[in-house]
């Protein structure tokens, strides 16, 4: 990888305010694709396509990252910086709505990486477990939202948000059929396997 363009991604997504994965959690996540070496990652959220990047280093041979994202920006954005770094063939992007992207998915991920609407990741988790190889890992980002997940955050602004994510843990963590690591690096990353 041409790390001159890798590092002008990062500065100016960094610099454009644009959430892109923290260097402590990327750590954790590259532990996880070394382990299970992916040939097929699903993420939902690719924002200017800084995570895809760097996941796309941890493919397998002929691996395949799908990644979706809604935002006309972003996707420009994400589109021209994974074409610099001549990376077409291993991410394809998804242009529009998680929510009604991820029902017509078919075919089974080693990885599924959410990062997008907070609001949404019940129903992102749903999606997930379908989509899932049965080895499959299901990583979430920012699941501890600033803080207020664990706290008695009830604000208008980000009840939603806070609520589902709160759903998002307690379905993780009580279902008998899954083991979730909840860490607490970066945002919040919660990371999910079958039993």
């Amino acid at each position: 990888m041409d790390l001159v363009i890798f590092n002008k991604i990062k500065k100016k997504a960094l610099e454009d305010h644009i959430p892109i994965i923290m260097d402590d959690t990327l750590e954790v996540v590259a532990k996880i694709l070394k382990e299970i070496k992916p040939t097929r990652i699903l993420e939902i959220g690719t924002a200017v396509g800084y995570s895809a990047i760097c996941f796309s280093e941890y493919l397998e041979k002929d691996g395949i990252i799908d990644t979706i994202e809604r935002d006309e920006e972003r996707l420009k954005e994400a589109k021209e910086n994974i074409k610099n770094l001549e990376l077409e063939d291993k991410i394809k992007i998804h242009s529009g709505d998680a929510v009604e992207i991820l029902p017509t998915l078919n075919g089974e991920y080693d990885i599924v990486f959410i990062d997008a609407a907070k609001g949404k990741y019940p129903f992102f988790l749903k999606e997930a477990q379908r989509l899932l190889k049965p080895q499959g890992v299901i990583i979430a980002d920012n699941v501890l939202y600033k803080g207020y997940v664990m706290s008695d955050y009830n604000k208008h602004k980000q009840r939603t948000a806070v609520r589902n994510l709160r759903e998002y843990i307690k379905e993780v963590t009580e279902n008998p059929n899954m083991e979730t690591e909840i860490l607490e690096v970066g945002d919040g990353l919660a990371i999910t396997k079958r039993r």
